[in-house]
């Protein structure tokens, strides 16, 4: 550790994942000055830890965590309805949806999501390529995962499988069996919250 506060840095991917945000939030944050920052002479950013520690030690009152973050990427119209007018009365939960691999690339990026319910089956970017693209980001490996889908398993495996972690769900999806896991998941996350 330098005794300069200017040279003790890190990276602003580093600064994500020190902060539990996406990267494209820490971006904004120094874009909008909440993070200290310079700029090295190729170009890349360099976020004054000692801004980091601050804005973590302040992050409670600043920022607080109110709503458990769900994300569902569905291309079907009808279960997207289904999923706000069943998910979106989970206690605590924020749900915000999305249309295709690409839009929900986008979705997470604004707000990184506690938890991701993603079919697999999508015109554009399907949700195999999401997968593949979120594992390739360590600041989101906290994030839970269900996959809903009408593909079998054999056709799964025959398309490289799930990552270890993901749940499964084939459609028609058991509404209550969903619910149920999307409850265990938020209750894990923010265990004895309830609704106000």
């Amino acid at each position: 550790m330098s005794n300069d506060p200017l040279l003790d840095t890190c990276t602003t991917r580093e600064a994500a994942v020190l902060l539990g945000v996406s990267l494209r939030t820490a971006q904004i944050w120094v874009e909008e000055g909440a993070l200290r920052a310079w700029k090295t002479p190729g170009g890349h950013r360099r976020i004054i830890r000692s801004s980091v520690d601050d804005l973590l030690r302040s992050r409670g009152a600043v920022f607080p965590k109110q709503k458990y973050e769900i994300l569902a990427v569905e291309d079907e119209p009808i279960l997207r309805r289904l999923y706000e007018a069943k998910l979106g009365g989970v206690a605590d939960a924020r749900l915000r949806v999305a249309e295709n691999g690409y839009e929900g690339l986008m979705r997470i990026g604004e707000h990184r999501p506690d938890l991701l319910i993603t079919d697999l089956m999508m015109p554009g970017m399907d949700g195999f390529e999401l997968l593949r693209t979120l594992r390739e980001m360590p600041e989101l490996a906290s994030m839970r995962v269900i996959v809903v889908t009408s593909l079998d398993d054999d056709e799964i495996a025959a398309r490289g499988g799930l990552p270890e972690g993901v749940a499964l769900f084939h459609k028609p999806v058991s509404l209550p069996q969903l619910l149920q896991l999307v409850e265990a998941y938020r209750e894990i996350a923010n265990p004895g919250r309830t609704a106000p």
